[in-house]
């Protein structure tokens, strides 16, 4: 009993009581439970928030990826609200994401922009991740626009290729890692949400129409998405069997956010772009690299930032013409 006793005693010797919290250490971190990392009441906050400082409740949503951020520079009257000055909003720490949200307008049409996305492999839940998709959705948007650089599966597709999504592979989801596992929000949509059509198959055919227009559909594919966790890139037996089970790019995004824009019922388009071809069982050459990531972004900027303008004004049009 005595043993006991002193044993218990020199356990709490060498265990540190709890340091007060900072005000930094107070911002919101990485969480990976579900129920914990994005409750009602922390959309609610953020929400109010944004309410009280936006002007215009904007009809599109746009994920820059990584290197994307230029694509807000086409807005006009613009309102720039940093992450870090959102209340409990999640804090980008990837190189190439800005970190903001950027409302503007493009040709009349009134559009928020992310220049900067969550992962998972920053320690993000992937509630976290998606957050920021159901926000968007309460400030009123109704297309969803989803850019991302991704290695090239398909042998057919080159670097500076930019991909349609037409569907996507989750694949933690396969193994219950999924955004919308817990407790479910009805005002957001019902428990059950099918993925049929995730990715508008209208809006697939208006992304490729404008491309034909700006001479850039050569170099446009369509395909399917592989969304993986990361932070490592595929090996290449990964790379093998994500081929074979009919994957044409692989990335480490996307994916969650489109999910729950389904279960919002937003419309939504995927773009990728090409920005290494993965290595395949004996293959040789460079190792994929995020050096490289950002400089074939950067090589195709300009044909980039075109589509997505056109396409933001082309689905406005439609939409106030009530044909989307």
């Amino acid at each position: 009993m005595m043993n006991d006793m002193k044993n218990a005693m020199a356990w709490q010797a060498v265990v540190p009581p709890s340091a007060p919290q900072s005000e930094e250490s107070a911002s919101p971190r990485p969480s990976n439970n579900s129920e914990e990392a994005a409750p009602k009441e922390r959309i609610d906050v953020i929400n109010d928030f944004l309410q009280g400082r936006v002007t215009a409740r904007p009809l599109i949503g746009v994920i820059c990826g990584s290197g994307l951020g230029g694509l807000s520079t086409c807005l006009s009257n613009q309102e720039v609200i940093k992450y870090e000055d959102i209340p409990q909003f999640p804090r980008s720490t990837v190189e190439g994401h800005a970190g903001e949200l950027v409302f503007g307008d493009l040709d009349g049409i009134r559009v928020v922009c992310m220049r900067g996305r969550f992962h998972c492999y920053e320690g993000y839940s992937m509630q976290e991740v998606t957050l920021p998709v159901r926000v968007m959705y309460l400030l009123g948007i109704k297309y969803l626009l989803v850019t991302n650089a991704a290695g090239g599966l398909n042998p057919d597709f080159n670097v500076g290729d930019l991909m349609i999504l037409n569907d996507h592979l989750n694949m933690p989801g396969l193994s219950g890692q999924h955004p919308l596992v817990g407790p479910n929000d009805t005002r957001f949509g019902g428990r059950f949400t099918p993925l049929s059509n995730c990715y508008d198959e209208k809006l697939q055919d208006l992304a490729y129409s404008v491309a034909e227009k700006l001479d850039l559909a050569h170099k446009v594919r369509r395909g399917v998405y592989c969304f993986v966790s990361g932070p490592t890139y595929e090996t290449p037996t990964e790379a093998r069997f994500l081929r074979l089970v009919g994957c044409d790019a692989v990335g480490m995004s996307t994916a969650p956010e489109a999910i729950v824009a389904a279960h919002c019922g937003l419309k939504t388009i995927g773009l990728s772009i090409i920005t290494n071809k993965a290595l395949f069982p004996g293959e040789e050459g460079a190792a994929a690299c995020h050096e490289e990531v950002i400089e074939t972004i950067q090589a195709r900027q300009h044909d980039i930032e075109a589509l997505v303008r056109y396409l933001i004004a082309a689905v406005g049009t439609q939409h106030h013409s009530r044909v989307v």
